[in-house]
């Protein structure tokens, strides 16, 4: 057989997100907003006193090297996408990241925690006129970082709309559970950031109006659960997909209702994602009048985000 018609027969596994360089793009630049205002709010918050000041600089800088993994990550798998060392490509490369990022915000929460509770223990007067603009500006870029990394993925679905002949379901699934988990952990973290730098306004706000200076450690305390709580469920979601653990089941159940037709049975079944949006399935089928391969896949064809499929037939009798 000749070379030609081996390749003919290939096909390439980069299965990155849709919108894999332009949320590239766009975490290189929120890197940099947010590295001019955590040297602001660090240096600020050790000027004027304040512990939410300097909570949510010391946060924002673990946040900046969390948005770094995240650009970093973005350009490995762009650039190693085609590489023959990764069996399904490296899609995955993002969700490894979104894990090491939740794991970093975690670790933000009991840092931020922890002095919460030292600071309400021991508190230390606060310089209420300076502080506060310095964490109004924080909060205006960080809600300035929140809009940068929105996932505006549905601004892009009518470009994916299924055909009238498509099992809409199993789009609709898609959907929901492809997202780029890179973006989210990116998102989640300038969302901490912008939490923070709320709370932090909030808590100055209380003690210069009515001389609450413990309340200044209380929403550091607060601040630190919210986080946390954002953090376990980014850990569920990327640990999910790392783990290969089976999407929910309204894919699965399109994918037998599409295959099991005219005395077919579907015997075994494994499905999991390789990548924003793309997911991998090895189906074993029974069935008492054989048909090539080629056809059972070709009535998976209407599921766009099977970008992955492996069919064995088995015959019985």
């Amino acid at each position: 057989m000749h070379t030609e018609s081996i390749e003919s027969w290939q096909h390439p596994h980069v299965f990155l997100g849709s919108g894999h360089e332009r949320n590239e793009r766009k975490t290189w630049f929120v890197i940099v907003l947010t590295s001019a205002m955590m040297v602001g709010e660090i240096v600020g918050g050790m000027l004027f006193g304040s512990m939410a000041l300097l909570a949510d600089g010391l946060h924002m800088s673990t946040h900046a090297g969390a948005l770094l993994i995240a650009a970093l990550a973005y350009g490995f798998a762009r650039r190693h996408a085609r590489s023959s060392r990764f069996a399904f490509g490296t899609g995955k490369i993002g969700d490894l990241a979104a894990f090491t990022s939740a794991i970093v915000l975690a670790m933000i929460a009991v840092l931020i925690g922890y002095e919460s509770v030292l600071r309400l223990i021991s508190p230390s007067p606060i310089a209420f006129r300076e502080a506060i603009p310095i964490a109004c500006l924080g909060l205006m870029v960080n809600l300035a970082s929140v809009w940068l990394l929105r996932d505006d993925d549905h601004t892009h679905r009518h470009h994916h709309e299924p055909h009238e002949h498509e099992p809409d379901h199993g789009h609709q699934h898609a959907h929901g559970h492809g997202r780029d988990l890179n973006l989210r952990a990116a998102y989640v973290h300038v969302m901490a950031d912008a939490a923070t730098s709320l709370l932090a306004i909030v808590g100055l706000s209380a003690g210069w109006l009515f001389g609450w200076i413990w309340m200044d450690a209380i929403v550091g305390i607060i601040g630190a659960l919210v986080i946390a709580n954002w953090s376990y469920g980014l850990i569920r979601a990327a640990g999910s997909v790392l783990l290969d653990v089976t999407p929910e089941p309204g894919l699965l159940n399109t994918i037998r209702e599409t295959l099991e037709t005219e005395g077919d049975r579907v015997s075994d079944l494994h499905l999991w994602q390789v990548g924003p949006g793309h997911y991998g399935a090895i189906v074993s089928l029974v069935t008492h009048q054989p048909k090539p391969p080629a056809q059972y896949k070709a009535r998976l064809s209407g599921i766009e985000t099977l970008a992955h499929v492996t069919v064995e037939i088995q015959a019985c009798g």
